[in-house]
């Protein structure tokens, strides 16, 4: 159930009351697929702790998070196990976040997570798109005989909307049969880097978009507390760069997942896991 009574720990600058925000931010730790190492079911309230640590103003976009009416609902109770009845409380919570006029904004836990608040964002607005930014492609049919997994998430997203609504840049890792399906025409991927955004963001013009992140399109220099790290990643710039575009963006719904912060014990890439939220708040308000 959605907590809308308030929180000890917030968010940095999450502070308004659920009745008054537009953005809503909660988190979903959950890790039940996670295919190499787990531990992104610890994402949401590090980053929640760690976040003090962040001023609530941005020099890059020239916006403060303590202008925008934004409440943070906490952590989700998931459970443990089976992947269905966590989908199904994010699924539910999106959807009344959505029902009141708010923007949902998810902290994973693992990419599957996605598939909850699609499911909820597609019901309200049929005609969704999706903007996907990851190292990996996500398109398995199925990952070891299962069809719900992180390998999974954005052809389970796929079987929701359908062909020529995914936009998918900075893949670099897949496998063969999964490349060969998007070159069919069924999404839209843009290999290596987050180049073709620009063009991507004008063609879609009012459209709903659910934007979802998974922090490993960075470049592991930059960032290595996740579970299936990626050599030849983007820079925080990069992503930065994306992020503000996103303000020409009808963005109905967003998250931001992968973060496995045990398995960076400097905080760095908790750090910059809480930059890019902050930057991603600004760029939908």
């Amino acid at each position: 159930m959605l907590n809308k009574n308030g929180n000890i720990q917030t968010f940095l600058g999450c502070d308004a009351t659920y009745e008054d925000a537009k953005i809503v931010v909660f988190g979903a730790p959950y890790d039940g697929t996670t295919s190499n190492r787990p531990g992104t079911r610890f994402g949401p309230p590090v980053v929640r702790a760690d976040s003090s640590g962040l001023e609530t103003y941005s020099p890059y976009q020239n916006a403060d998070l303590e202008d925008v009416q934004i409440y943070d609902a906490g952590e989700l109770e998931l459970p443990f196990g089976r992947p269905e009845p966590a989908l199904d409380m994010i699924e539910a919570a999106t959807s009344q976040i959505l029902l009141d006029g708010k923007i949902p904004l998810m902290i994973g836990g693992e990419h599957l997570v996605t598939l909850g608040a699609v499911r909820a964002a597609a019901k309200k607005h049929p005609n969704l798109h999706i903007i996907h930014l990851d190292a990996h492609t996500d398109l398995r049919e199925d990952y070891l005989g299962e069809k719900l997994s992180h390998a999974t998430v954005l052809r389970r997203c796929h079987d929701i909307l359908g062909d020529g609504r995914i936009y998918q840049f900075g893949i670099r890792s897949g496998t063969r049969e999964e490349f060969e399906w998007a070159a069919k025409g069924h999404v839209h991927l843009q290999k290596f880097n987050l180049d073709w955004l620009t063009e991507v963001v004008k063609s879609l013009g009012d459209a709903p978009v659910y934007f979802t992140l998974d922090l490993d399109v960075l470049d592991p220099s930059a960032f290595p507390g996740t579970g299936t790290p990626e050599a030849g990643g983007v820079s925080f710039m990069d992503l930065l760069c994306a992020i503000v575009q996103l303000k020409q963006l009808n963005v109905v719904g967003c998250d931001v997942v992968e973060l496995a912060p045990s398995f960076d014990a400097s905080g760095a890439s908790t750090a910059t896991a809480c930059k890019v939220i902050r930057e991603l708040m600004l760029a939908i308000s």
